[in-house]
């Protein structure tokens, strides 16, 4: 099952949308850099430093990561993998640093016998019957 896991960086279309408040003054700082070309628009500098900071620390990600034992990028479970997992008598912890997903066609049931834990840092992809058949084991 590991064969499935991509390294990846999201781009428009797989990117999930947050609200950061900004004092004036800085977001006027971000606007004169936008307005004198160093960066596209305000999303592009928030996402440029949002990167710069995630490779100012990324020995510590990479040992977290390690320590946690967390699949890094994309991890997509499809209902294959749960009834492998199932017939050979298999929990699965599922631990992602990005994006996890649980194919749509996997029943709560199916999910509930096979998940024992999850813990996403980033997104979980997943029908809203599987997220709540899981909301007990999510970390």
């Amino acid at each position: 099952m590991v064969d499935n896991v991509h390294e990846i960086r999201p781009k428009g279309g797989d990117s999930e949308k947050i609200t950061i408040n900004l004092g004036y003054v800085d977001l006027g700082h971000i606007d004169l850099l936008v307005q004198e070309g160093f960066y596209a628009n305000r999303t592009d500098f928030i996402r440029t430093a949002i990167r710069n900071q995630i490779d100012r620390h990324g020995d510590a990600v990479r040992q977290a990561v390690t320590r946690k034992s967390v699949d890094l990028g994309l991890r997509h479970y499809t209902r294959e993998d749960l009834e492998a997992a199932r017939d050979a008598g298999q929990r699965l912890d599922i631990r992602v640093l990005g994006l996890a997903s649980i194919a749509q066609d996997v029943t709560p049931e199916l999910a509930r016998a096979t998940i024992a834990s999850v813990a996403v840092l980033g997104a979980l992809h997943a029908s809203a019957a599987v997220k709540a058949a899981l909301a007990d084991r999510m970390r």
